[in-house]
């Protein structure tokens, strides 16, 4: 059943593609990870002329319908510097005045979503080293901390948030006020904002969560990309195209996209096309300032996104005063429609992550480097270390317990053969709590102890004997 209704999908996809030739909106980078293009290809009997893009990228139809793209250029950033052990001399790094190339470009990058859409993950596989905490649990990232990717004369800041919640789950979850405050701040000296949505989740994968959209609405100045993660896991990938029309209100940088299921036609008509794309019409734009039922008859007057170019902008447009929108607003609305693009990827994977790279690369304006080229980010080493241990601590510990843990670094030295010697308390408020996070024979904290080390060693670039206690707290 499913396989007619994909090729149904891919076939009308394409006579969309081809009948939207002047103006089509071009999703990039979804070359989906776990689809098989080869039997949708097969079912279509052939490849028509589609048009290609000029920036030598594929565009995401084509790529799933297997048009031969060209090849992409070299990943960048493949050889991320370590972050530094010793906390002065991190600190000496992060204070030095950067070197400038000649024609630098820089670009600030806020990364938002929900809690665990992946947003550290996709940091993570940014940078190309582990310095984000990751885990299945929410609320894993405690605050906001940069990342910084440097390649030849470009500089990447990533603003890694904590996921947007709310103040009763802030509570729940023992969650510092700056929870709630660094990804607005994030926004604040973002020159583009990634905004992430786990496509593997059915229950919330087809709107933005309200604290999503409210975050939106209070910057809507600033280029916004929406990117779905996950999309190895969605078995039925067709239903991208209408998470995609969910999620961007069927408009993308100017550009209407309808999208119809398959599941409502027959797969062997050729009548009805569940992909429609054409320019939006005047009344059928909102200002971007006031994204919620209002009209203007220019879809992208002060949004900042580019209107020509496939490489898009971040940002030249002047820059307006953003417009505060209360929760009536937000009641009934899904999506934005404000994107400027589309990208589909699996972060855990690192599948399509680079072809996001190279877009972000492109995206910078010429301006000052703000770190050193051996910095890859602003946390010191103690606070990578702890959150990498308080990872582990969630996915170990069941339900609310880990989030009650305090952790206190006894030992931090440099051992006579150069390894890196770390002792750490983990405090509990309970005695169960501590045989718990033993575990059986000591099983868990040594297990904890040693996958902890494993990715300290990827972040320090040096050996590392990491000991944990347990203590309850005094």
């Amino acid at each position: 059943m499913a396989a007619p209704m994909a090729a149904a999908a891919a076939r009308a996809a394409l006579r969309a593609a081809g009948a939207a030739a002047a103006g089509p909106l071009r999703l990039r980078a979804a070359r989906l990870p776990g689809s098989r293009c080869g039997g949708i290809i097969a079912a279509l009997g052939g490849i028509p002329s589609v048009p290609r893009r000029c920036s030598g990228s594929s565009s995401a139809l084509g790529t799933l319908l297997g048009i031969p793209a060209e090849a992409p250029p070299a990943a960048p950033g493949q050889h991320p510097p370590p972050v530094a052990t010793d906390k002065e001399e991190q600190k000496r790094l992060l204070e030095s005045r950067p070197e400038q190339p000649q024609q630098p470009r820089v670009l600030r990058i806020a990364i938002i979503g929900a809690p665990n859409a992946g947003k550290s993950t996709l940091s993570n596989q940014l940078l190309g080293r582990k310095v984000f905490p990751v885990s299945r649990k929410v609320h894993t990232t405690r605050c906001k901390a940069w990342g910084v990717i440097t390649h030849e004369d470009t500089q990447l800041i990533i603003l890694d948030t904590p996921g947007l919640t709310n103040p009763l789950k802030a509570k729940r979850h023992n969650l510092d006020e700056t929870m709630l405050t660094d990804p607005w701040d994030s926004m604040k000296h973002a020159d583009l904002v990634l905004v992430l949505v786990d496509v593997s989740d059915h229950w919330t994968r087809n709107s933005l969560s309200k604290e999503v959209l409210k975050c939106l609405s209070q910057f809507p100045h600033i280029p916004s990309v929406l990117v779905l993660n996950k999309v190895d896991i969605l078995k039925k990938k067709f239903l991208l195209l209408e998470i995609a029309t969910d999620l961007t209100e069927g408009i993308v940088n100017g550009k209407k996209l309808e999208v119809k299921s398959a599941l409502q036609q027959d797969s062997s008509s050729s009548a009805k096309s569940p992909l429609h794309v054409s320019q939006a019409s005047p009344r059928e734009s909102k200002v971007p300032g006031s994204p919620f039922g209002q009209e203007n008859n220019q879809a992208q007057e002060g949004s900042g996104l580019d209107k020509s170019s496939d490489a898009g902008g971040a940002g030249t447009e002047e820059a307006q005063e953003p417009k505060h929108h209360g929760h009536k607003d937000l009641k009934d609305t899904k999506g934005w429609p404000h994107f400027q693009e589309i990208f589909m990827l699996a972060a855990l994977h690192g599948e399509e992550v680079d072809t996001l790279k190279r877009y972000l690369l492109m995206q910078a304006k010429p301006g000052p480097w703000e770190f050193h080229s051996d910095v890859l980010t602003n946390q010191s080493p103690q606070e990578i270390c702890d959150n990498i241990i308080r990872e582990k601590v969630l996915e170990y510990l069941p339900l609310e317990v880990p989030y009650g843990v305090t952790q206190v670094t006894d030992i931090w030295k440099e051992g006579e053969c150069g390894e890196l010697l770390i002792v750490q308390s983990l405090l509990v408020p309970r005695e169960s709590h501590k045989r718990m996070l033993i575990g059986r024979g000591g099983r868990v904290i040594s297990r904890i102890a040693q996958e902890a080390s494993q990715d300290l060693m990827n972040a320090f670039l040096c050996e590392v004997r990491l000991k944990l206690k347990v203590e309850v707290k005094g």
